[in-house]
């Protein structure tokens, strides 16, 4: 997976994070076929594939996080792909406490033979 670069929800939430580049597309394709029948539900916002740095409780901490973030991101020289093992379903249980529901190792098979 590739990231991209340091983005931001402000002003709708006060969150920080860096965009998934390579394989978004497939994140986004694996969301969707996952959303549906016994597992849809209709999400507030829409799929944003993405790499959270920091989720902040007021916009103006979050403002100076996403500059500072910007900036070292930009200065950092090394790699900028990772390795994606595993992905953890959550769900937002009450405002911004986060229940993981599942964890899916990749690369494995889900069904025991």
């Amino acid at each position: 997976m590739t990231l991209g670069e340091v983005e931001t929800f402000i002003p709708v939430t006060p969150t920080v994070y860096i965009r998934v580049e390579g394989a978004a597309g497939r994140m986004t394709e694996l969301h969707s076929k996952l959303n549906t029948e016994a597992l849809a539900f209709h999400e507030q916002w829409p799929y944003i594939p993405h790499l959270t740095i920091v989720k902040m409780s007021a916009e103006p901490p979050a403002r100076t996080a996403f500059q500072l973030a910007r900036k070292g991101w930009a200065e950092y020289s090394g790699s900028r792909r990772i390795l994606l093992e595993k992905l953890t379903f959550v769900r937002e249980d009450a405002q911004d406490c986060w229940v993981d529901l599942a964890p899916v190792l990749l690369g494995r098979s889900l069904v025991s033979r």
